[in-house]
């Protein structure tokens, strides 16, 4: 089923401002698009319109084309998975996933059969005769999912479902509900404010601030062309390094001039105009160099290492007192307090108007 967004602005009762406004949004059919953004922005607020759990102020939510602003929730085709597993206590896992089915009043052979289907999906075939309270986090949260999947609805929605779990089952739980969503070919709406989660699941991200669509698009787009400061600060971890200063004789110069960009060719002809005004460069922690003779350098003092592994975080001050942070392959060895210089991967710099925090292409 496609969904769209046309227009679609909530106020509530008693506040001044609207919640959201002027939301267009197209999110195709078996699309998994996950909305992505801080807390408060509006994602909740805007799966709960394709619920029906909440009303819409203005503008028209379209279901393959057909108006469903009126529509009850029950008559939508959707099913939702919500951050708390809701699981009834007192009945088993079976019980749980056949009860939407049971209150429609299906065959039994029907309930039977869809209930077997999902579980066997899900894996948990082997608990389907146990209790919640005797099965762990990341099985209550299947059968969550097995509850709504025996609906077999058009619309999968679901609301920071992995955040209750642990750090090694939320990763668990990322790559089985891509496999879900490829075996089941559900559109598919996520909420999240974890990032990691809409990189690694995401069809089509949107992420959200303030109400208002930042950028919406393929994964690899937030990473690789940020539409804005915003974007390029909330993708990426650790964050991007963005570094103020102004374009001079077709060279970035930093407002404290320790750091300087000296273009070797004319790809950064799109600059021009911004001669002698203030831009912004946005330099990702993994995209520098290490070494000296390298062109465009500034020199660093570690101040603190992070070890993660197969790559080390430098958290370095300049001269001046600017932070830069820095990622590096984990066997390069460093040491807090040494002295360091550092290039630049000048293809994989980005620009931003500092006034607008827009992205110059």
């Amino acid at each position: 089923m496609k969904v769209k967004f046309k227009n679609i602005g909530k106020k509530y009762e008693g506040r001044e401002d609207f919640t959201l406004r002027n939301i267009n949004l197209d999110i195709e059919d078996k699309e998994f698009c996950v909305i992505l953004g801080p807390s408060g922005c509006g994602k909740t607020t805007l799966l709960r319109m394709v619920a029906g759990l909440n009303s819409i102020t203005e503008g028209d939510l379209l279901f393959d084309g057909l108006r469903v602003n009126k529509v009850a929730p029950k008559d939508r085709d959707i099913a939702m998975v919500f951050q708390s597993y809701a699981l009834y206590p007192h009945m088993t896992v079976y019980e749980n996933m056949a009860f939407s089915l049971s209150m429609r009043k299906e065959r039994k052979k029907v309930i039977h059969d869809r209930v077997m289907e999902a579980a066997e999906v899900l894996q948990i075939k082997d608990y389907l005769y146990s209790k919640p309270s005797d099965i762990s986090g990341g099985q209550r949260q299947r059968v969550a999912l097995g509850r709504a999947m025996v609906r077999k609805p058009s619309v999968f929605l679901m609301d920071e479902p992995l955040s209750n779990l642990d750090a090694k089952l939320r990763e668990h739980m990322r790559v089985e509900l891509v496999r879900l969503h490829k075996t089941l070919g559900t559109t598919s709406i996520y909420v999240t404010h974890d990032q990691t989660e809409a990189m690694t699941m995401a069809t089509k991200i949107v992420l959200m601030n303030d109400g208002k669509i930042q950028q919406a698009g393929k994964p690899e787009e937030f990473y690789n062309k940020p539409h804005n400061i915003f974007v390029a600060k909330f993708i990426g971890s650790p964050t991007m390094n963005l570094i103020k200063g102004k374009m001079s004789n077709g060279m970035f110069i930093s407002d404290d001039k320790v750091i300087k960009i000296k273009p070797n060719n004319d790809d950064l002809e799109f600059l021009k105009p911004y001669e002698n005004k203030s831009v912004t460069v946005g330099l990702r922690p993994e995209r520098f160099t290490s070494g000296k003779g390298l062109e465009d350098t500034f020199e660093c003092t570690i101040d603190v290492i992070e070890m993660l592994g197969k790559e080390k975080i430098l958290y370095t001050k300049t001269k001046t007192d600017k932070d830069i942070i820095i990622s590096t392959p984990g066997h390069h060895v460093y040491n807090e307090g040494e002295r360091h210089s550092f290039g630049f991967d000048l293809s994989a710099i980005h620009f931003f108007d500092t006034e607008t925090e827009i992205r110059i292409n």
